[in-house]
């Protein structure tokens, strides 16, 4: 049947929806063009043209600010939805063409890339599979986790607790330590209690991190019930550390960070009644039986003993 000028016209594009969650979360052109990396000239002809296809208007504009309009609220769960939908469709395809080419993405988060453990599991790796290809990428500790769940890496180095989901195999056993201002009185001490760190403020991260992690990281709640009081959000150990430095809060780490990560305005000082922490190789359950991470997880058994 010829076309007769009052068809609908094509649904949006993901591409396009992409653009109008990304803008309904800024509501400012400036900045969603810069965070999308286009011009705001395209950015408001892409807009205009995915009103035009739904038939809707979605942003109210004036020329000091951008607001959704109702029809904009209501559309914007359901086109994050789709946007997600895709993008998840991409990272599975991914990673099935990881499998399919003997690749393997082997994610770290602080300095686990540096660990002896790490270097030890794949090398007996290599030495298995020699035909596999291994590419390292480091993960901020914000979403390290995250990065897993999504599969856009396959095996981390990490360390624990974890979310359900996660498998691991623990590979070594560490102390925690404290992570101090180094004008705090503690600083100057050998060792310290919990108790003497009560009320000190700790470094926060994102919402988005799985609680079980932090509250861990933190040691929240502390042995006598009491909650922590949290400081600034950082997102990396950089950004951890300069915290610590800058005398807005403390944090504990493992204890190999006093000659992984010493910085001017920190001490690391020893806590006699905090349980040690592990370092692990961690996998989605539901991949444990791929080739490729069979074979790392056998390499983790057989070149590393857990202390």
């Amino acid at each position: 049947m010829a076309g007769t000028g009052s068809e609908r016209p094509a649904e949006p594009s993901v591409h396009q929806l992409r653009l109008f969650v990304v803008l309904s979360e800024e509501l400012h052109f400036r900045r969603a063009a810069a965070r999308l990396f286009i011009t705001q000239s395209a950015l408001s002809q892409q807009i205009r043209d995915v009103e035009q296809r739904l038939g809707l208007r979605l942003f109210e504009r004036t020329s000091r600010a951008v607001a959704l309009t109702d029809a904009g609220r209501a559309l914007l769960p359901e086109a994050r939805a789709a946007v997600d939908a895709v993008a998840r469709v991409r990272r599975i395809a991914d990673a099935q063409a990881r499998r399919l080419s003997d690749e393997l993405v082997v994610g770290t988060v602080g300095a686990e890339a540096a660990m002896p453990h790490t270097r030890a599991v794949l090398r007996a790796l290599l030495e298995r599979r020699p035909r596999t290809t291994v590419r390292v990428v480091g993960l901020n500790f914000a979403d390290h986790l995250a990065a897993l769940g999504r599969q856009e890496v396959d095996v981390m180095f990490l360390r624990p607790p974890v979310p359900a989901g996660i498998e691991l195999h623990h590979l070594a056993v560490e102390p925690r330590v404290a992570c101090l201002p180094a004008g705090d009185p503690l600083a100057a001490l050998p060792g310290v209690t919990l108790a003497q760190l009560a009320g000190r403020p700790v470094v926060a991260v994102p919402e988005e991190v799985p609680r079980v992690w932090w509250d861990f990281w933190a040691v929240d709640p502390r042995p006598d019930g009491s909650p922590v009081r949290y400081g600034p959000v950082a997102t990396d150990v950089e950004s951890l550390l300069h915290a610590v430095a800058d005398g807005e809060a403390m944090c504990f780490l493992p204890a190999a960070a006093r000659d992984l990560f010493p910085r001017p305005g920190i001490s690391y000082v020893d806590v006699t009644d905090l349980s040690p922490c592990t370092a692990a190789l961690a996998w989605l359950a539901e991949r444990r039986g791929e080739p490729a991470i069979s074979a790392v997880r056998e390499a983790a058994r057989t070149s590393v003993r857990s202390g």
